[in-house]
């Protein structure tokens, strides 16, 4: 996976939820790189403006949450990170406390909020074109 950020890859990762989940995730994420910082991403990062401007980002909640708190397994706030190569760009797209993936699998489904698929689409979108630009 290192070589694979050197060359230039892009990784998102999405659906982990609560301070448990973050420190294995980070745990994993310090074996690639010692040294490597997470940022949180504001409103004006490139990301959010590659295809789509995405000035208010919303949480996208698991479809087995949707309809309850959206909330899943404690992880209440949400937070679009990042992890940036030497350079600047984004090598690692975080989607923490929230499950984008399922906005893109329910899209189909007439239960599953419109809303919340059509902003997880969006976010996709952008960040594909980001690793593909950038």
């Amino acid at each position: 996976l290192r070589q694979y950020f050197d060359r230039g890859g892009f990784l998102m990762v999405d659906d982990f939820h609560n301070e448990r989940e973050w420190a294995r995730f980070m745990d994993g994420m310090r074996r690639i790189d010692p040294d490597l910082t997470v940022d949180e991403l504001d409103t004006d990062d490139p990301a959010f403006h590659v295809v789509f401007s995405i000035k208010d980002r919303v949480r996208v909640p698991g479809a087995n949450v949707v309809f309850d708190s959206g909330i899943e397994r404690g992880g209440e706030v949400p937070h679009w990170r990042a992890i940036r190569d030497s350079r600047g760009r984004m090598m690692v797209a975080i989607c923490f406390n929230m499950d984008v993936g399922d906005g893109w699998e329910f899209a189909d489904v007439p239960e599953y909020p419109e809303r919340f698929s059509y902003e997880a689409i969006r976010l996709g979108v952008n960040y594909v074109v980001y690793a593909m630009t950038h």
